[in-house]
């Protein structure tokens, strides 16, 4: 017995981006990065997403630069321009996949989502007073 997966893998993918051929992973990332900053604009958390994707960023490289050296992925639709050892697609995709989780969660929960944050929940400058010393009420 075939597993969906495997049934439609035989068939080819539902939409063939491939016809983009050394771009295609280029051209997806750049897509789903709109996304991203669409969502994180609409959220109003573009600057805080941008914070949080640079302090992870040295984390992702290291991990990336790994997991490409040792042969985990084998990336063959992309341009071939490399920076800092891996793939420039590669940089972007460190990026846009943080953005997206930040961008849809800001949207879901952020300050002007319905239903609101929970009353233990705090903004960064509570946060940053409460490491202080400073009492810091919850939000009403």
């Amino acid at each position: 017995m075939t597993s969906a997966i495997e049934s439609s893998s035989e068939s080819g993918p539902i939409v063939d981006i491939g016809v983009l051929g050394r771009y295609t992973y280029l051209a997806t990332e750049l897509v789903w990065g709109a996304v991203a900053v669409a969502l994180l604009r609409r959220a109003g958390a573009l600057r805080r997403a941008a914070v949080t994707i640079l302090a992870l960023y040295p984390i992702a490289y290291v991990w990336d630069r790994y997991t490409l050296a040792v042969g985990v992925f084998d990336i063959k639709l992309r341009t071939g321009v490399e920076l800092a050892g891996i793939p420039l697609e590669e940089h972007l995709f460190m990026a846009v996949v943080p953005g997206l989780v930040i961008g849809m969660h800001e949207t879901i929960f952020g300050a002007g989502a319905s239903g609101g944050a929970d009353d233990g929940d705090r903004d960064c400058n509570d946060s940053a007073r409460d490491r202080h010393g400073s009492a810091v009420s919850p939000r009403r």
